[in-house]
């Protein structure tokens, strides 16, 4: 005789590393509905932004999330940069671009190594994470910061990256994507994670887009959205194509990241070799006065930092949208139906961050 009942997922869970919380109602053994609630790890940062003078926040923003810091920092300021009348220098964008890639590459090859846990691998996790240390230290020689860089300020950067340190991280390149290539072997065509991946989670591209899914999550259905195209920082001066799957399910997301490795690899390259010379920073003009919707794409995703100035020194407004936020509706309606043993593995396909979520 079946039976209907509710088993609680998280927020402490072996398997996930993230607070996330969600009821499971469940007739046998296949979920009928997950109920998530968020909340558990709510800091109040939108909070400083009216003890914090406008300069001060960069600090604060980028604190919003651990894995993808920067960008979030990178974010702040360029909302920021459009009420103060300040038009930041060519060279800026581009170490904005190339630092954003590689915090791209360190936030994805964690996410693998976690998936691959999930899954089972041990040696794949440690493989995931091997890879990342090498960014990581790329990310430290040239930012000072191996994970919170503080790097991004109003107006530029505070660290420029001599010529001869460009060439060495560009042709450091090489052997990374070849030990990036075979991660992917692995996570592309290993049996063992098809069988645990495909068909599980699947999402569907009108699902995706009806729901408001983001990043790898969108992009794993078919919908071919990334904000690196609107040509913020110095990717408008920079060809690449969105990397896009269409089965919708944990195979695809896993793809699509795996995937995005070497776009952001090559990314780094072109950005290398077309950086100009000149300033890296420009004073702004005046205090913020009026308010901006600034995007950009995190690694999950696309992310929006609004700012609200009144001409003082203090801003009177932030707010943050992150793509775990647009993405739990999405991962709701992935876990309706599916098998109890599959929820970790869905749940970790979306990358949740639940840091950024709740602030």
């Amino acid at each position: 005789m079946s039976r209907r009942i509710v088993v609680p997922f998280g927020p402490q869970h072996p398997v996930l590393p993230e607070p996330i919380h969600l009821d499971l109602v469940l007739k046998d053994e296949h979920v009928e509905e997950a109920l998530p609630s968020i909340g558990y790890v709510h800091r109040g940062l939108e909070t400083l932004v009216v003890k914090r003078e406008y300069p001060e926040y960069v600090y604060i923003a980028e604190r919003t999330c651990g894995i993808c810091s920067f960008i979030h920092g990178m974010t702040y300021c360029q909302g920021v940069e459009q009420l103060v009348d300040c038009t930041v220098p060519e060279r800026a964008l581009f170490l904005r671009t190339i630092w954003s890639e590689y915090s791209r590459l360190h936030s994805h090859l964690l996410w693998l190594g976690l998936f691959a846990d999930a899954l089972g691998f041990e040696n794949l996790f440690m493989a995931s994470w091997r890879l990342r240390e090498s960014v990581l230290d790329v990310l430290e020689e040239t930012t000072g910061g191996r994970v919170i860089q503080g790097s991004c300020k109003v107006g530029g950067v505070r660290r420029d990256i001599p010529g001869e340190t460009l060439d060495r991280m560009r042709s450091d390149l090489t052997a990374f994507e070849r030990r990036a290539r075979d991660l992917a072997e692995v996570f592309l065509h290993d049996e063992s994670i098809a069988s645990r991946t495909r068909g599980v989670g699947v999402l569907s591209r009108e699902d995706a887009y009806e729901l408001g899914a983001a990043g790898p999550t969108a992009r794993g259905s078919g919908v071919g959205i990334d904000l690196r195209k609107t040509g913020y920082a110095a990717y408008g001066r920079l060809s690449f194509k969105p990397v896009v799957e269409t089965a919708g399910d944990c195979h695809a997301r896993c793809a699509v990241r795996v995937r995005e490795l070497f776009t952001s690899i090559e990314i780094i390259r072109e950005a290398i070799a077309k950086i100009p010379d000149g300033p890296i920073e420009e004073k702004p003009k005046k205090n913020p006065e009026g308010d901006y919707f600034s995007r950009a794409e995190q690694p999950r995703g696309e992310l929006v930092h609004y700012v609200k100035g009144d001409g003082s020194r203090h801003l009177v407004r932030s707010r943050i949208r992150t793509p775990t936020l647009t993405n739990l509706p999405a991962l709701v309606r992935m876990l309706k139906g599916c098998n109890l043993a599959d929820v970790p593995v869905i749940v970790l396909s979306i990358d949740p961050c639940i840091g950024c979520a709740e602030r």
